[in-house]
Formats: structure tokens, C-alpha cells, sequence
């Protein structure tokens, strides 16, 4: 997902194998960028895997982590920046917080995984369809 704070610049949804940048928009939010192309917003989906590369030192210090990390990507509640990265040991750091000049690359699209739903689940929507 994108900010909705960036819904005002162009975007387009992040592919597996890609790598970006987090960069600051004109708007001041830090959201995502292909190389080279610093006017459109990559949106990542809930839960897509990242390997996350050039993590500052003061982010390292506040929340233990290393200067390369693999990642989910997450949103957390609040007025205003929303989109997130959660790290292995459990912290959650916004994108606001993390700052420009992160790369991302993406490992996993929970979009491209296939929907399975329990079997009582299946019952019952083909039961709704007929």
C-alpha cells in the first residue's frame, strides 16, 4: 500500500526481485522509489518481504537491528504516516522514521501467493455462488 499521504504523486505496486529506494516526495513523506525515477511511488502490499540495506546507525542503535535486515512490510495505526517495516526482533519502524537512502529489494508478493481458504470456507462460498 501506499501512504495516503502519496496519493497525490503517480504509483505503481512493487514486483518480486526488485530493488528501490526510500526517498522523501516533495510532501515530505519517505515512501519508495525505482532508481532513477524519483517521481513515482512504489506501493508495497501488507506483509511483502523485504531485505532492507543501508539502515542508518541511529536507527541500528534505537532498534537493534543491523545495517541489513529482512523485513515485512506493515501499516500501523495513526493520523499521519502510516506505512511501516517490521524487523525479526518484533520493532516496527515507520518508513517516516527510517529516512531516505534505504534500499529495498522485494523478496516475496503476498499478491502473487494464491488465496486457500479451509475447506469449511470453500463449502460455503460455493454454496453462496449456486
Amino acid at each position: 500500500m501506499c501512504d495516503y499521504s502519496l496519493e497525490m504523486f503517480q504509483s505503481r505496486p512493487a514486483r518480486r526481485g526488485e530493488e528501490y529506494i526510500s526517498n522523501k516526495f516533495p510532501s515530505g513523506t519517505v515512501g519508495f522509489v525505482a532508481r532513477g525515477d524519483q517521481s513515482v511511488a512504489i506501493c508495497m502490499a501488507c506483509d511483502m518481504e523485504l531485505q532492507l540495506s543501508g539502515i542508518s546507525s541511529f536507527i541500528q542503535e534505537h532498534a537493534d537491528v543491523s545495517d541489513r535486515e529482512l523485513t515485512t512490510f506493515t501499516q500501523v495505526d495513526g493520523p499521519f504516516h502510516r506505512d511501516a517495516v517490521r524487523f525479526s526482533n518484533g520493532r516496527v519502524i515507520t518508513l517516516q522514521a527510517l529516512g531516505p537512502g534505504v534500499v529495498a529489494r522485494v523478496c516475496d508478493t503476498q499478491i502473487e501467493r494464491p488465496l486457500t481458504l479451509p475447506t469449511s470456507e470453500k463449502a460455503e462460498k460455493e454454496e453462496a455462488l449456486v
